[in-house]
C-alpha cells in the first residue's frame, strides 16, 4: 500500500467566507487555522499547502471570554532598549484584524510555509470584502 502524497499541481484550493460577528477568538483562529492547513481534507500533506483560502468579515465584533480585554497583552520589541505592549481591548480599538491574525499565526506551524498559508487569509473589519469575484463559499466555524 502506497502513501499518498499531494502534488501542488492537484491541489484544488477553495475560497471560504466566515462572519465573525459574535465568535469567541480562539474557537475561531482555531478553526481558520485547520482550514489553511488543510488538515480538513483526507489528501492532507504537511509538506505541501492544501488548504484553502479564507475571508472573514466583521472582525471587529469577536469577543474574548474572562477579562482577556483588559488582562491580555501584546508585546513587540522596538529596536530600543524595551518592549511595547498593548492590551487587547486597546489593539480592537485601533487593528481589529490584527487580534485575530495573531491568533491565527501563533496556531500555524513554524516553518516558511506558514507564511504561505498566512497569505491566504484575509480579514476585514466590515461587512464588505473584495473577493466576490472568487465566489467564496459561506461556512460557519467556531459553532458551540
Amino acid at each position: 500500500m502506497k502513501t499518498y502524497m499531494a502534488k501542488p499541481a492537484n491541489v484544488e484550493q477553495k475560497w471560504l467566507l466566515v462572519d465573525a460577528t459574535d465568535k469567541v477568538v480562539g474557537r475561531l483562529a482555531s478553526d481558520i487555522a485547520v482550514r489553511l492547513m488543510g488538515k480538513h481534507r483526507p489528501t492532507y500533506t504537511p509538506h505541501i499547502d492544501t488548504g484553502d483560502f479564507v475571508v472573514v468579515v466583521n472582525a471587529e465584533k469577536v469577543h474574548f471570554t474572562g477579562k482577556k480585554w483588559a488582562q491580555k497583552k501584546y508585546t513587540w520589541y522596538t529596536g530600543y532598549t524595551r518592549q511595547r505592549s498593548i492590551t487587547a481591548g486597546q489593539q480592537i480599538d485601533q487593528h481589529p484584524e490584527r487580534v485575530l491574525r495573531e491568533a491565527v499565526r501563533r496556531m500555524l506551524p513554524k516553518n516558511k510555509l506558514a507564511a504561505h498559508m498566512l497569505d491566504k487569509l484575509k480579514i476585514y473589519t466590515g461587512g464588505e470584502h473584495p473577493h466576490q469575484a472568487q465566489n467564496p463559499e459561506k461556512v460557519e466555524l467556531a459553532v458551540k
